[in-house]
């Protein structure tokens, strides 16, 4: 059982455990990640509970790019270079093709099971990566939250906080998934997962984590903490090794072959945040060979990740979402790239998903100062993953406002 000090709430013991044990240096396990409590890591995850994975395509993809609108006129005579020619697209309709490099979504929407949502951003748009991430991150532009939507959905779920409920894949913490009740399970390389220290910290940390007779609540507390770290660090690098699977993730592995592997050891984890090398799609310059290379990488990585749940089992249990900050402005740029936008695409992705087009095409001749329109909030995507896929009825509380969710998910 996960110890409460005495006389301190939810808020003061999460203090206790940043501040505290950050002070000591152990509050990272891995690169960036927080500890959790040692009690909960072995319950299983049972097989039909609902499973959101998220992926982040940090540095703003072109949609345009991506979700070719062959038919316009006006997207060739807006990149006369980079614009991607109908006999080369990998096409899905009269009206839209892939990139040419995207072989896995074309399989995954052929199959029924890619669903793409075209126009998506806000209101007033931030072309700063940092800001705009910052309001998908939090589901809350210009709030200032300190929690992150991910975070508030699993504090909805599960008030009570159970271990590794949260897992974030990548060198630090992401706001999306900082919550109140939750310390979400952080690591990017599984190998090299182990709590940081500097030298003169080594014994302070030892001694915590060996502690067994603890002066009073509080510090008991930290114990509790500290010796968690050393079992989470045990059980992923575990699961990361012993795993074996004859799918193919692609040239480019950034992070599902490590949610199918914990997934498969029986992690009770509902909630996993991926994040794309930083920045990666911030393609000013010579955009075409890097985006499409970028493209291949995701595409197969996704595409093999839904094969790999099929193969454990879990293809009903599982979903993935795709996004990006923003998009990039319609036109090309003198230097062959593109520069930062407003409206993208996102994606949502599994054998539950009812595959199509979702969201209204924004237009490329009725632009601001440029720009696409956006015709679809990014919260109702959000929505569509709380309501329509985990079956949280309250997205209300999570988005701080009343969003309709798309019909991805078949009632």
């Amino acid at each position: 059982m996960r110890r409460s000090p005495m006389k301190l709430g939810g808020a003061a013991r999460r203090d206790v455990l940043r501040a505290g044990l950050y002070g000591l240096g152990a509050g990272v396990v891995g690169w960036g990640a927080t500890p959790v409590a040692a009690s909960d890591a072995d319950l299983p995850a049972a097989k039909g509970e609902r499973i959101l994975v998220v992926v982040e395509l940090s540095g703003a993809n072109d949609g345009l790019n991506t979700v070719v609108p062959y038919t316009d006129d006006a997207y060739y005579r807006a990149r006369p270079k980079l614009g991607l020619r109908p006999d080369k697209l990998r096409k899905l309709d009269a009206q839209f093709g892939l990139q040419p490099t995207m072989a896995g979504f074309e399989r995954l929407y052929k199959d029924g099971n890619l669903a793409i949502v075209h126009g998506v951003g806000y209101d007033h748009p931030s072309f700063s990566h940092f800001t705009s991430m910052a309001y998908w991150h939090t589901g809350a532009p210009n709030s200032g939250d300190a929690f992150g939507w991910l975070g508030r959905l699993a504090d909805g779920m599960d008030p009570k906080g159970a271990a590794n409920y949260l897992v974030n894949i990548e060198e630090q913490e992401s706001l999306a998934v900082r919550a109140r009740n939750h310390v979400p399970l952080v690591f990017d390389n599984p190998d090299k997962f182990m709590r940081g220290a500097v030298f003169e910290e080594r014994d302070a940390l030892a001694r915590l984590a060996a502690a067994r007779q603890p002066h009073n609540a509080t510090e008991a507390f930290l114990f509790d903490v500290a010796a968690s770290a050393q079992h989470a660090e045990l059980h992923v690098r575990e699961a990361c090794a012993a795993y074996r699977t004859p799918v193919d993730y692609g040239l480019v592995r950034f992070g599902l072959e490590r949610v199918a592997a914990l997934i498969a050891a029986g992690f009770p984890t509902r909630i996993y945040y991926v994040t794309f090398p930083h920045n990666a799609f911030d393609t000013h310059v010579t955009q075409a060979d890097t985006h499409a290379r970028l493209l291949t990488y995701v595409s197969d990585h996704v595409a093999a990740f839904i094969q790999d749940m099929t193969r454990q089992g879990r293809g009903d249990d599982v979903a993935v979402m795709v996004f990006s900050e923003f998009g990039r402005r319609v036109a090309e740029n003198a230097n062959l790239g593109t520069d930062h936008g407003t409206a993208g695409i996102s994606f949502v992705a599994g054998r539950p998903v009812r595959g199509g087009h979702y969201g209204a095409p924004p237009s490329l001749t009725d632009l601001d100062d440029g720009n696409m329109r956006y015709t679809t909030d990014f919260r109702r995507v959000y929505a569509t993953m709380i309501q329509g896929w985990m079956g949280y009825r309250d997205a209300r509380s999570v988005l701080k406002g009343d969003f309709a969710a798309l019909e991805i998910f078949p009632a």
